[in-house]
């Protein structure tokens, strides 16, 4: 099954090309929205807009035919997104283009790009790297955004699709186990502390207080700047929590690569509901909803894809009241051997870092779900019980 990346790449371009481009993007953007205030929210169907609309997106705004079929298929897709969380699409307000096959190609052999606008064909120079000249040669893309950046430059985001290498085959798993003290923690060790993204989160949501106190208040200028400054720090923060989750699952699958493991994660789906449902305050139901373990679970899954690693996700019900060493829960449903970062297990004596017995937990159902071969999880005593069964000369045929 093929795998389709996104290879963003700046433009060169000169004044005119510019101006062309600008042109482009404001009417996209204008037709974009006219479509969406003059159609049927209830049309998602991107054939039944073109039927409605096609011609009259064509006069309006002079983009040619299928830059006016890119607009119809947006505005569908922007609403069935927007339908599946309950809210209607209101506007489109970033400048950009979708292309096709039929409007964008790419050669490889100068590195450039050309891209149809309102007023003809233009061909684009790449500024790029070693990085994405490797992963766009060789490729044949069928389609790209082109986009404006905050400094006015413009790049075009190429999608890309590769075959991944096949998943390597191996006994060893690594097993990681989430939380918020430690984002994220091996059962080899490796941990990535929470306390820096704790930091970063409680100081933009005391600015965010601030801010929202002071939008509420004063002249029309000041509350107008006020709700600048708080899309700016939702966009900082939101960079941010990126940044750590890219870095976290880059070191983990590299590890993995490196010794030839794969890697089981829980399955925390619904897991914001649940946690919900707890009576908390204010400060800490904001610190449990703003947890970002999908989008860590999403960096891992596509680059565990890109590098061959497995990834192999494991029901989390027990994992972090388990021994790793014994497998035995503490027999009152009311206590658990854990308490905060402690794990001290009353059957076989172990003691350590809760995170780490949780993550080799999970390591050990990975590896059952790796290669099955039957009831791999047991207790110390019904392991010793079955080597003593298998050792008597009693035993029967």
């Amino acid at each position: 099954m093929s795998q389709v990346l996104t290879i963003s790449c700046k433009l060169k371009v000169s004044p005119s090309q510019a101006a062309k481009l600008d042109a482009t993007m404001d009417a996209f953007v204008q037709a974009l929205n006219w479509v969406n205030q003059n159609t049927p929210e209830k049309i998602v169907n991107a054939v039944k807009l073109q039927s409605l609309c096609y011609y009259e997106i064509r006069a309006r705004f002079g983009l040619s035919s299928n830059l006016a079929q890119q607009v119809c298929r947006r505005v569908a897709g922007a609403r069935k997104v927007a339908r599946q969380r309950n809210r209607p699409v209101k506007e489109f307000k970033r400048r950009f283009v979708t292309y096709d096959a039929r409007i964008f190609s790419f050669r490889e052999k100068d590195w450039t790009v050309s891209l149809t606008t309102v007023e003809g064909r233009e061909r684009f120079e790449l500024a790029i790297g070693n990085y994405q000249r490797g992963m766009l040669a060789g490729s044949n893309p069928k389609s790209a955004t082109l986009v404006q950046r905050k400094d006015g430059s413009y790049s075009i985001q190429i999608c890309v699709e590769k075959n991944p290498p096949k998943q390597q085959d191996t006994d060893r798993v690594i097993g990681v186990d989430l939380g918020r003290t430690d984002i994220a923690h091996t059962s080899e060790g490796d941990n990535w502390n929470g306390q820096q993204l704790n930091r970063v989160r409680d100081h933009y949501s005391r600015l965010r207080a601030a801010l929202q106190r002071k939008a509420s208040k004063g002249t029309r200028s000041s509350r107008r700047r006020c709700r600048q400054l708080l899309q700016r720090l939702s966009g900082k923060e939101r960079r941010f929590q990126a940044w750590v989750n890219h870095r976290i699952s880059k070191a983990i699958v590299s590890r993995a690569k490196a010794t030839n493991s794969a890697i089981a994660l829980e399955d925390l789906t619904g897991i914001r509901e649940r946690v919900n449902q707890q009576p908390r305050s204010k400060a800490e139901r904001r610190r449990t909803n703003s947890w970002a373990f999908y989008q860590l679970r999403q960096f891992l899954e596509y680059k565990a894809r890109v590098a061959g690693v497995s990834l192999i996700l494991v029901p989390p019900a027990y994992t972090s009241q388990t021994c790793h060493k014994c497998l035995h829960i503490h027999p009152d449903p009311a206590q658990s051997y854990r308490s905060g970062k402690s794990f001290k297990c009353g059957h076989c004596g172990w003691e350590g870092d809760a995170d780490l017995n949780g993550a080799n937990v999970i390591a050990l159902l990975g590896a059952v779900v790796n290669q099955p071969r039957g009831p791999g999880l047991f207790c110390s005593l019904v392991k010793q019980n079955r080597l003593r069964a298998t050792e008597s000369p009693l035993r029967t045929a």
